[in-house]
């Protein structure tokens, strides 16, 4: 059942995300790639955006560098008041595991690691015990509906179950910013609405969530919907007749 529409209220503290001005470029040859142009956005907690756009537009290239996996042109990236451009590799990496939950397009699962293994090893890494993060990884796989495979390896699920062990590494803990970069590709529409009601639900919680999808059933489940075209944004909307009008548009 769809989550439907909720309008974010004022919450008088700073954002979670911020990008202020953030411009990315990559040299291509003699030429340059602008990926993103200028882009202003804030995320509070207990905020869910999405983000549509053309393939191309700048999505993943936001959402790698909201989450530190990129780093601007221009412009500066904070999460929860720190600049991600002050840190150095070590404190970035801690801020990442520690506060950032990160669904990746391709998964980025560890083969040699069991289903189980790879939702627990974020919290391992935070020094939690190996039985207390199993514990932890259960509990979010169950969520996702894989408690059957907890021990098998990605080689042996499917794509549809390599993405929730995904989605389910990404909500363990108590992440302060979620970032899915289309978390439902390979998922069928029962399930996919699944995993957005958790990611809904973890967001009402008290995160910040950033969702990049091409479907705008799936935006739906949002409070704002932001457009990129060509790295710019071009439309960010809370209100709910314009932006079903939008997303007609978009579809």
């Amino acid at each position: 059942m769809s989550a439907g529409w909720r309008v974010t209220a004022d919450r008088g503290t700073a954002p979670v995300l911020r990008f202020s001005g953030v411009g990315r470029v990559y040299p291509s040859g003699e030429a340059t790639v602008v990926a993103l142009d200028d882009v202003t956005l804030e995320v509070a907690a207990g905020e869910l955006v999405a983000v549509m756009g053309q393939s191309g537009s700048g999505k993943s290239t936001l959402l790698a560098i909201g989450g530190g996996l990129d780093t601007p042109s221009s412009g500066q990236v904070l999460v929860e008041g720190t600049p991600l451009g002050g840190l150095n590799p070590s404190a970035l990496a801690r801020l990442r595991r520690d506060r950032i939950g990160y669904v990746f397009q391709d998964f980025n699962l560890v083969s040699g690691l069991t289903a189980a293994e790879n939702v627990a090893l974020p919290r391992e890494l935070a020094g939690m015990s190996v039985r207390a993060a199993r514990r932890e990884a259960l509990v979010a796989l169950r969520e996702v509906g894989l408690v059957d495979e907890v021990d098998r390896f990605p080689d042996q699920l499917s794509g549809g179950q390599q993405q929730r062990v995904a989605v389910a590494r990404a909500v363990i803990g108590e992440r302060r910013l979620l970032l899915a970069d289309e978390p439902t590709g390979a998922l069928d529409s029962s399930t996919g609405q699944a995993i957005l009601d958790l990611i809904r639900a973890r967001v009402d919680a008290g995160a910040a969530g950033v969702l990049v999808t091409h479907e705008a059933r799936f935006a739906s489940w949002a409070d704002r919907i932001v457009f990129l075209r060509d790295g710019r944004m071009v439309d960010s909307t809370g209100d709910r007749d314009w932006a079903e009008q939008l997303l007609e548009e978009a579809s």
